[in-house]
């Protein structure tokens, strides 16, 4: 069976396969072996949050549909993230790449490992603005409200 899952992408830093426009390319390449990919966003250049002595970022979206768990998807997210360098130095720090599960359809979980929605997506703009681009109708299952009215809401 076949799942819709949201996921958004990040990198501010250059890698040995290029620059972040290049990361964002090769991590969305990359995804269509966790399913198929049904749409991306364009990129935005955005200021970091939390650490603010890095790099700006280059931040997007992408919808998939995929017949792995949750769980399992994060996993494969995880691994495309330590197959393309990614260090966890320091929190919200620099990164080469960065893929976040945002939203499993309607699910709703909380784990030690996954939360579902993700819990801080609708307080930001870098996530939210380009999941706009390409699903402005979903709704957040935990808020009751779309993306669009939550980017509104910001």
């Amino acid at each position: 069976m076949k799942h819709t899952a949201a996921i958004a992408l990040g990198s501010n830093l250059s890698s040995p396969s290029g620059d972040r426009e290049a990361n964002l390319r090769d991590a969305i390449d990359r995804l269509a072996a966790l399913g198929e990919i049904k749409a991306v966003s364009s990129f935005y250049d955005t200021d970091p949050v939390g650490y603010l002595d890095q790099p700006r970022f280059l931040n997007a979206a992408a919808i998939i549909e995929t017949t792995l768990s949750p769980i399992d998807l994060l996993r494969g997210l995880l691994a495309i993230e330590h197959d393309m360098g990614r260090e966890r130095l320091i929190h919200k720090g620099p990164r080469v790449i960065d893929l976040d599960l945002l939203l499993y359809e309607e699910r709703m979980m909380s784990t030690a490992e996954l939360t579902l929605p993700h819990p801080e997506m609708h307080t930001r703009s870098f996530v939210l603005e380009p999941l706009n681009e390409i699903a402005p109708g979903w709704v957040h299952p935990a808020l009751h409200r779309t993306v669009s009215e939550l980017l509104r809401d910001l």
